[in-house]
Parts: structure tokens; C-alpha cells; sequence
């Protein structure tokens, strides 16, 4: 069972989805499951295994559905007994611990140019799995970007609007002119991606983004997108700027703050 389990959850990784699995650890009294029996809650909402059913099973399955959206692993304890919160008279007790599974985070660059190769060394060292997309072959292929997991080589619209993209992905859009630009985001601005960032003046954007407009995009969907992009520090060589970007992709996934570490009571 154990293989079967981690063979279902191995495959929704490949698949870039996320897995909550729920484990009874320990359990007292009358419970209708055995310890160590385990749940799986997949990202459209389907199930496989069981922690015994009934109200129990049902509470648990909610509490998967809110760890596939925060990433969080939290242990819980529930009562059967009579007025334990359940409405069941069991009379037992269980902890449950709910355990996320989910792919590496993912970084897609759209342009393969100077800042774009800027970006490509600071997600190797963060650990990121890495995705190139450019129109351009001298611009990508395995010479320029040799640990990069995949290269889209072609055209970047389509290479964008084809590509899996949930909330664990985080769009770079840096390639070599507007027009570029504003093709690679309406690849990708109804997507689910934790972070969709596009590079250009305040004049640039505001073209792109009536652009946008006329053509009945959401606005809810316009103002997800970070443009310009990056924090407001100085530097303006591919190098900092690409760090500037990476630094605002990191405030916005890990929930940071722009304070001073020494300001930090």
C-alpha cells in the first residue's frame, strides 16, 4: 500500500500538482480507522485511501483542501466522543497529521537576453527548476543555459499560452521588445501563477496594459501583474536588475517585508 501511495503522489509531482496527504498517527478509544491509515487529496479535489470515512473523513478532507492552497503541514486532533465537535459518539480520539506534497518551485523566463541570463544563475543557486522560453535559438539552447531544466525554443506566445502554469510558478517576462512582452502576457495573465512579472518603463506598461483593456481583459487580472517589475533599488545593469526581480519574487512567496533586519524587534 505504502508503494502504491507514494506512486500516486510521485506522478502528481511529474505533473507539477500538488498532494495533501492525511496519516492517522495515533489514535484512543473507538475510531474507525487504524493508525497509520492515509488519505490522499489531490488538486481537483478527488481522493484515494481512506481515514475511515464519516464525518471524521469528511473534516479531514476540508482541512487538505485548505493545505493545497496555503502549503502548510499542521497536525490536528479529533474527538468522537459526544459533544467533541463531529457529532459522533464514538468516543474515541485521533491526530491526524496533514502533509503537503508539491513539485519544485518553478521559474519561466521569457527572454533569453542579458537580464534573462541574470535571472537563469540566481534560480540555480536558489535551487529553482528553471524553464527558458524564447523565439530565438542563439538565445535558447544548452550552450547559453546548460542547467536549465527545459527550452522552449520557438514561438513565445504559444511556448507560454501551451505550458502548465499553476501557483507554484513564477513568470519572468523579460524578452527583447514590447510587442514580445505583451504577447508573452496575454499568454499568461488568466493563468494561476504565484507570480507574473513583466519588465518596461511606467509608459510601456500603461500602452500594454490598454492594450489589454480594449481587448476585454479583467482588470482583476491586469493588476495581478507586477509592471514594472521588481522592487524600486537602485542598479541598472542586468545583473542588479535581475536581482531586484528575484528579490520581490521572494518577498511575495515567503511573505516578507521590505524592513531592516536591524529594525526587527
Amino acid at each position: 500500500m505504502d508503494d502504491i501511495i507514494f506512486d500516486f503522489i510521485s506522478k502528481e509531482i511529474k505533473n507539477n500538482k500538488t498532494v495533501a496527504m492525511a496519516l492517522i498517527t495515533k489514535t484512543s478509544g473507538s475510531i474507525p480507522a487504524k493508525e497509520g491509515s492515509v488519505l490522499l487529496v489531490f488538486e481537483d479535489g478527488s481522493i484515494s485511501g481512506t481515514v475511515g470515512g464519516g464525518v471524521l473523513e469528511n473534516e479531514v478532507i476540508k482541512e487538505c483542501k485548505k493545505s493545497l492552497k496555503t502549503y502548510a503541514n499542521n497536525l490536528y486532533t479529533y474527538s468522537l466522543a459526544e459533544g467533541g465537535g463531529l457529532g459522533a459518539q464514538c468516543g474515541g480520539k485521533a491526530e491526524i497529521f496533514i502533509k503537503i506534497f508539491r513539485p519544485k518551485e518553478k521559474i519561466i523566463i521569457a527572454g533569453g537576453g542579458h537580464i534573462g541570463l541574470k535571472l537563469y544563475e540566481i534560480s540555480k543557486i536558489l535551487g529553482l527548476y528553471t524553464v527558458i522560453v524564447d523565439d530565438r535559438e542563439e538565445f535558447a539552447n544548452k550552450d547559453r543555459f546548460p542547467k536549465a531544466q527545459e527550452l522552449i525554443c520557438g514561438n513565445i506566445y504559444e511556448g507560454l499560452k501551451n505550458y502548465d502554469i499553476n501557483q507554484n510558478t513564477y513568470v519572468v517576462i523579460v524578452t527583447r521588445g514590447h510587442e514580445c512582452d505583451e504577447e508573452a502576457l496575454r499568454a499568461v495573465i488568466d493563468k494561476n501563477a504565484g507570480y507574473i512579472g513583466m519588465i518596461g518603463s511606467k509608459k510601456k506598461v500603461k500602452y500594454i496594459y490598454d492594450n489589454l483593456r480594449q481587448d476585454g481583459v479583467d482588470e482583476e487580472l491586469i493588476q495581478r501583474v507586477y509592471a514594472p517589475i521588481g522592487l524600486d533599488v537602485n542598479g541598472n545593469s542586468p545583473a542588479e536588475i535581475a536581482l531586484n526581480i528575484m528579490t520581490q519574487i521572494q518577498l511575495i512567496k515567503k511573505g516578507g517585508t521590505l524592513n531592516h533586519k536591524k529594525d526587527v524587534k
